[in-house]
């Protein structure tokens, strides 16, 4: 077998791990509040991630792709040694992929894209030199661990809050939820079509001018809003059901809602995140073929199918304690809190797309979640769990740069 053909394979089986560890971890985050909040079932959410995760992957994955992530490493210092860029990657698909596999086992929501930058950070250290790593671009993401999921978490409070004023606390909430959740419908499907538009079509070379983007996610999301009123206006109270759990039916009327974000988020998330997977796979397959680095890879269809199909596989077979730890154990979530979450980590994004600033899926809803049970008062949040993941969030980028270093080292003395 050639090294080309090695090298390959290689990517490709590295690059599917890691795509089942997005699936696993990441895509447990984007379901975790509609699962917790009883709005899907387990196998609804898997069923609807596996549909949206997948087209946002493979329709919006990304026709060309940075060779490395987030800008941090200079690829200029590779080129007259382009077989380290292939041990490189093919060491950080490994570790990161150890990595959320170990953290997704222990039901952790770790960053996958911390994950492969921590990997990048050490193999560049160690093979290339420490010069090669843009230190400003790593402090920027070590700071966005505040800077998300405090912006989230505030978002959260508001609108969760906005929620109690409107309809909870009002004598009749189901008449105030036929009046106000069409509002709230139009604002989910305005800022996660946002989101879309901004992070998932400009990967397939789509360029569509801000104000057209805001334009097109304002008539779609007056169109979802229109059919949302008509279905939610159809939900009639249950009296039975009512005396047991006064807000039962207006859960219901949220839970409407839970379902178009919880599929946008998916789709949002699938053209964003395959990226982890297969940006160091289409980096491998273009050296491996040319023998030039390059900053930027065009990607196979068979590439971003392979990121899709990972990140499916990994959700359905492993995505349970993730799931269980942001959509229970953080605090308790119905319907109502689930959506002001999830549309609070949708407007952090689409606030970071337009300032540039970096930010993970997983911290911003988390810091969402946390916003929702701060709303209740402190004694809602279990802080031992939130400490936990905490812990593991300043972990993913150490733990990613040391495994990178263990098999960069490995892959140098044994790779042809």
């Amino acid at each position: 077998m050639d090294a080309q053909l090695i090298y390959v394979v290689l990517a490709a089986a590295f690059g599917l791990y890691m795509a089942w560890g997005i699936g696993a971890n990441d895509v447990a985050n984007a379901m975790a509040t509609s699962v917790g909040s009883k709005a899907l079932t387990i196998k609804q959410a898997i069923l609807v991630a596996a549909v949206f995760e997948f087209l946002g992957a493979v329709l919006a994955g990304g026709a060309v792709t940075s060779t490395i992530r987030k800008g941090i490493v200079q690829t200029d210092l590779l080129a007259d040694s382009p077989e380290l860029l292939i041990y490189g990657m093919l060491a950080a698909l490994l570790a990161a992929g150890t990595w959320l596999l170990i953290a997704s086992r222990k039901g952790w929501p770790v960053s996958t894209t911390h994950s492969i930058v921590g990997a990048i950070v050490g193999f560049a250290a160690v093979g290339i030199g420490i010069e090669a790593v843009q230190w400003g671009k790593v402090g920027g993401i070590v700071a966005s661990w505040i800077v998300s999921p405090l912006t989230a978490g505030v978002i959260a409070f508001l609108i969760y809050n906005s929620v109690i004023a409107l309809i909870l606390s009002k004598e009749n909430p189901l008449e105030r939820a036929h009046r106000y959740v069409p509002v709230y419908i139009f604002l989910a499907a305005f800022t996660i079509t946002l989101v879309t538009i901004l992070k998932g079509l400009k990967h397939v070379g789509l360029e569509i001018s801000v104000r057209n983007s805001y334009l097109l996610a304002t008539a779609i999301a007056a169109g979802i809003a229109v059919v949302g009123a008509f279905v939610i206006r159809r939900i009639k109270a249950d009296p039975k059901a009512e005396k047991d759990q006064h807000f039962v039916t207006v859960e219901r009327v949220f839970g409407v809602l839970m379902i178009i974000t919880a599929c946008g988020m998916a789709f949002a998330h699938g053209s964003n995140d395959v990226a982890n997977a297969i940006g160091p796979l289409a980096a491998v397959i273009s050296v491996a073929q040319s023998g030039l680095v390059s900053a930027q890879s065009a990607t196979p269809v068979w590439v971003l199918l392979l990121g899709g199909v990972g990140i499916v596989v990994g959700l359905a077979t492993l995505g349970k304690h993730v799931i269980a730890t942001v959509g229970e154990r953080i605090t308790q979530l119905t319907p109502s809190r689930g959506f002001a979450a999830e549309l609070a980590a949708a407007s952090t994004i689409v606030i970071a797309s337009g300032t540039g600033m970096p930010v993970s899926t997983t911290h911003t809803l988390v810091g969402a979640v946390l916003g929702v049970g701060m709303a209740r008062g402190i004694e809602a949040i279990d802080l031992r769990v939130v400490g936990r993941i905490f812990v593991s969030w300043i972990v993913t980028i150490p733990a990613g740069a040391i495994l990178a270093i263990i098999f960069f080292t490995i892959f140098r003395l044994v790779l042809p």
